[in-house]
């Protein structure tokens, strides 16, 4: 019988032994730090809820890629084996496609596992499918506005049983060929109440994606004359309007030096409909080939809820963008990690819910920086392809000599989300408390100075916003490119139903509670996070707390 439920070729070639594994356990921070054997109260018992009953069943570590080959000359993809999903969240009942290219054609298993606790190995596995003959299949050529579109043949659809539970799901890709193996990623989405709603960042997984080579958003030029098009009104790329000149790649910088010419990003479009590369900045993850930034910045949170029977369910960003109503489900919504990109449609609903009464814990760093509109793709399919819009709150002043000008303009994100990303925009720093009477540091004994080291990066929040009720809970000096300084603040705000919105301002606040499996610490601008660390935990258990939402 298959160890763990998973099949047999799946299992580690060197088992843990239980004694290793609780050493292992206590040392990595993966048992509770605080309030041992009590729930973290609120108004919401958790109890018995699904993800309790979900985490009781037998988890494995063999969710991890063990073997990875980057091609030599992309240094991002692996021609090998990749593929990618037709959706970036799929419900019950409802099918989705799986795209697979493998070089040289051979059969191709998917192994799926669901990501959460499960006595501290990360994962379930679910299912298998295949194998399947799976042919290579073609790079897409470079299209308008340097999209890559793949369109390749579809592997196998995928319909999500009733009894999936909503989470985050890698399917773990294997060739009968070779050694090598690569992911793809979907989220199950489902319509219940639950406490805590976990949002993915899966747009901003998607700007840094350079698949197949240096084809991120980031990655503009050159671009042709003609290659240059424009957005319809109604979403759909190539209206025939008279094309913009190219530009050049680089712009003259501070003291005659030159920087990447951002301008072009606005320009530029990237699709979901391609595999992810490896990750290419502050972190060296290798499970990152095929899974986006999840397991660097937004599996560790979703570890430790789990472990802790918070009652949680999953979406993406999409979800937010196109379906308003998933809001309505749950007592406090989580933007987690690197959650840089949002359409209009994305702050608008945010705002309404807020307004409504759900509580916002925005713990996440350089948070809904960046107005991306969603348009179809070039087959008509729905919220598949987005650029660089424009800018929430408009250009900084030290902004303006790297970036745009844009089309669209949004409102300051610092009204949503309590403060906003400021320029300079990326660094390091410790994450230092400033008002230690607030309910948020209840139980952590931390004193107003106290400081939890290399917290905060490698982007952040500051520029606090005007609202009523807003605290500065923590602010320090950060270090920057160029040895550079700003200030980050940390806030918090009440909502006008007694509901509540934290800003934890830092990309790094999950790896402050848990270090699962499978994910690498980041160094980044001169700084590092330490790791789990009681205090974040404790604030993150107050801020549910405050919100009506207990874990068990």
């Amino acid at each position: 019988m298959p160890k763990d439920g998973v099949p047999s070729s799946q299992q580690p070639s060197h088992p843990i032994a239980r004694r290793d594994l609780l050493k292992s356990v206590a040392i990595g921070g993966m048992v509770p730090l605080i309030v041992v054997g009590e729930a973290w109260g609120g108004d919401s018992k958790s109890g018995d809820n699904p993800i309790v009953i979900e985490n009781r069943r037998p988890g494995t570590d063999a969710w991890q890629l063990t073997y990875m080959r980057l091609d030599r000359g992309s240094k991002h993809r692996s021609k090998l084996i990749e593929g990618y999903c037709s959706a970036t969240s799929v419900a019950a009942g409802e099918a989705i496609d799986i795209f697979v290219s493998a070089t040289p054609a051979a059969e191709v298993t998917i192994d799926v596992f669901r990501m959460g606790w499960y006595s501290g190995k990360g994962g379930r596995f679910v299912t298998r499918l295949g194998p399947f003959p799976v042919d290579t299949q073609p790079t897409p050529e470079i299209g308008s506005n340097r999209v890559r579109e793949c369109g390749w043949k579809k592997t196998t659809s995928l319909t999500i049983p009733a009894d999936w539970l909503s989470g985050v799901y890698l399917g773990k890709l294997s060739s009968g060929a070779h050694r090598y193996q690569s992911y793809v990623v979907f989220i199950v989405r489902d319509d219940r109440q639950a406490d805590v709603l976990f949002q993915c960042s899966d747009n901003t997984w998607q700007a840094y994606n350079k698949w197949p080579d240096e084809f991120s958003l980031y990655d503009t030029g050159p671009v042709s004359a003609d290659a240059v098009g424009s957005l319809k009104k109604d979403g759909k790329p190539g209206d025939g309007a008279a094309p913009s000149p190219p530009a050049p790649l680089h712009r003259k910088g501070e003291g005659g030096g030159t920087v990447p010419n951002y301008a072009l990003s606005g320009t530029t479009r990237v699709s979901f409909d391609r595999p992810y590369g490896k990750y290419p900045q502050v972190v060296d993850q290798p499970l990152s080939l095929g899974s986006g930034e999840f397991l660097c910045w937004e599996f560790p949170l979703c570890f430790w809820l789990e472990q802790h029977g918070f009652d949680v369910t999953y979406s993406s960003n999409i979800d937010t963008h196109a379906r308003p109503e998933l809001l309505k489900r749950g007592r406090v919504f989580l933007s987690v990690g690197h959650d840089e990109y949002w359409s209009p449609e994305m702050y608008r609903n945010m705002k309404r819910a807020i307004d409504a009464g759900l509580s916002v814990g925005f713990l996440s760093g350089n948070t809904c920086c960046f107005v991306a509109p969603l348009v179809a793709s070039s087959d008509g399919r729905a919220h598949r392809v987005f650029h660089r819009g424009g800018r929430y709150g408009g250009l900084l002043d030290a902004e303006k000599p790297i970036m745009g000008p844009f089309d669209v303009e949004g409102p300051n994100e610092n009204l949503l989300i309590g403060a906003r990303t400021v320029s300079p925009f990326n660094g390091s720093g410790d994450w230092v408390v400033t008002k230690a009477d607030h309910w948020l540091f209840e139980g952590t004994e931390m004193k107003n100075g106290d400081a939890i080291p290399g917290l905060v990066g490698w982007e952040f929040h500051g520029d606090p916003a005007k609202i009523p009720g807003l605290e500065v809970v923590a602010s320090a000096e950060t270090t920057n490119s160029g040895d550079k300084s700003a200030i980050f603040t940390a806030t918090t705000y009440p909502g006008p139903k007694g509901n509540w919105v934290f800003n934890a301002s830092t990309i790094f606040w999950s790896l402050g509670l848990a270090m699962p499996p499978g994910v690498v610490p980041p160094h980044s601008h001169f700084g590092r996070p330490h790791g789990p660390d009681p205090r974040v935990q404790r604030i993150t258990a107050n801020f549910l707390k405050k919100c009506g939402v207990a874990g068990v």
